[in-house]
């Protein structure tokens, strides 16, 4: 039965009656589902006909001639409408937009993305869910975890693993070595020993590793040769041998080692360090292995590849980043552990949030794993994602980049205006142009130009990196929809630049 109470009772009558401000009618809610419907259905028609005018990836635009139409707008004067405000947004961002899923976008980790998580981004946004406690989400508290139990056992971690989303691969690894840190400071009997032992810690990791390793170092307060870098083969993939010479090196010198990084994907060569080998020693020197997995996780649902991540199933902590490989808009990533009692290290409680007594009566709270507290409910989009496409579909579509990557490869490999380097395990491809009877200064300068000269056409974006201390261009293939022939016509356009640049060189 309703009943009215003193506190209603004592309501003056005029604030009771007083009318709306008119920016409430902005606010979404039950009163104001019309426009929620009219407003988002005219943005969906607005990016629907953007992206059907889409011929290029990119119009080539340099910063400064965009930086003065964007900084014209007076942001304390609003348009009459959204409709306007769609306008304006197509001049200062549509127009100019990098489309990932343009078939000729070659450049970054950045995917396609598929349209069960374009629904999920709808849904998260509208209802706002906070993932840090179970009164502020409830059931996708429930999604998030049943996520980290679905990728731990396609990691192969047992019952104890458990996990949290992020907002990338760096801070996924962060928080591992963060987790490393503190189980290596463990047994730190004072203060005093805590401070003695973190100048000596120390972190092995592959030469081509993430620079996220080296950043985390520095966050985590470690010394500045904190990590040591441990050399590649010339398939740019971990040593054991040298991993192992490290470790003992380390002994030696009583400098203790509190994680191994190994990468399941590197970002350069797509390459995945030996992880049942790098597994066996780490677990000989009783040392945290953790995998960068944020590129390979794709292998997690490939039909045909899953045995490259065989050894990932010993590690104690793991990356994934669902919006490199499972084709998820930016920001869906996760960290998982084979233990989860070590995410303990992250855990603080505050009487206004997350109170000891939460955890007492079994409620469950993300913040208590997380580095974030406020955080968004990332995981509904994978979760629609397997819901409506199933694991198998995603894995079909990362089988076909990196069969296609292989292709590339192949077509380069025969191509005499190019050198390649490694093979990929994944889907890159590092390359560059080279014309007999020139300089490297001049093969370097060339490879520039085409690259710049390339995105400055729009007609392609590939990326660029250094191998040896040489300049090379790199393709990252993460869109299905690019086919060989898109490739071979980047091919011609990067040659044709390049030999510009080299018979400017030479008629100067």
């Amino acid at each position: 039965m309703n009943r009215q109470g003193p506190a209603l009772e004592a309501l003056p009558t005029a604030i009771a009656a007083t009318p709306r401000p008119p920016a409430a009618r902005h606010l979404f809610n039950d009163r104001t589902l019309a426009d929620y419907r009219r407003v988002l259905t005219a943005g969906v028609e607005h990016v629907a006909g953007h992206v059907a005018g889409v011929r290029r990836p990119f119009t080539g635009i340099a910063p400064e001639g965009l930086a003065e139409e964007v900084a014209a707008v007076d942001l304390d004067r609003p348009l009459p409408d959204a409709s306007a405000a769609l306008d304006e947004l197509t001049r200062v961002y549509l127009r100019d937009a990098v489309h990932f899923h343009h078939p000729r976008y070659l450049a970054h980790l950045n995917c396609p993305v598929v349209i069960p998580a374009l629904l999920g981004e709808a849904v998260l946004t509208a209802i706002n869910s906070s993932l840090d406690t179970w009164d502020q989400s409830a059931g996708a508290t429930l999604v998030e975890r049943r996520l980290i139990d679905w990728t731990a056992g396609r990691l192969g971690f047992g019952v104890d693993a458990d996990g949290v989303f992020t907002s990338g691969g760096s801070q996924s690894n962060l928080q591992a070595l963060l987790l490393a840190r503190e189980e290596a400071c463990a047994h730190a009997q004072s203060p005093t020993n805590r401070h003695a032992l973190l100048p000596k810690l120390r972190i092995l990791t592959s030469e081509a590793g993430h620079f996220s390793i080296q950043k985390s170092a520095k966050l985590l307060g470690l010394s500045p040769d904190a990590v040591v870098t441990v050399p590649t083969g010339p398939d740019r993939r971990m040593l054991p041998d040298a991993l192992g010479r490290a470790l003992e090196d380390c002994r030696r010198r009583g400098l203790p080692v509190m994680a191994v990084v190994a990468t399941a994907g590197t970002t350069d060569f797509g390459t995945i360090d030996p992880l049942a080998d790098i597994a066996g020693l780490c677990e000989r020197h009783r040392t945290w292995l953790h995998v960068d997995a944020a590129y390979g996780c794709g292998l997690l649902v490939s039909p045909t590849r899953r045995r490259l991540l065989d050894g990932i199933e010993r590690a104690r902590s793991v990356t994934v980043d669902y919006h490199k490989s499972f084709f998820q808009p930016v920001s869906s990533s996760a960290l998982v552990v084979s233990d989860g009692a070590v995410l303990r290290h992250a855990t603080y409680h505050a009487d206004y949030l997350n109170p000891a007594r939460t955890a007492e009566r079994g409620i469950p709270n993300q913040v208590d794993k997380s580095l974030q507290t406020t955080r968004r409910f990332d995981a509904l989009k994978l979760w629609l994602t397997l819901r409506v496409m199933g694991p198998d579909a995603v894995g079909q579509l990362f089988d076909e980049v990196v069969d296609l990557a292989s292709a590339a490869h192949d077509l380069l490999a025969a191509d005499p205006r190019f050198e390649v380097v490694t093979r990929s395990q994944l889907s890159t491809v590092v390359f560059r142009h080279r014309s007999p009877a020139t300089t490297e200064d001049a093969t370097d300068q060339a490879n520039l130009y085409a690259r710049e000269a390339l995105a400055a056409s729009g007609e392609a974006m590939v990326a660029a990196t250094k191998v040896d201390g040489r300049h090379y261009l790199k393709f990252t293939l993460l869109n299905p929809e690019t086919t060989l022939a898109d490739i071979a016509h980047v091919l011609d356009l990067l040659a044709g630049h390049a030999e510009d640049r080299l018979h400017a060189r030479a008629a100067a």
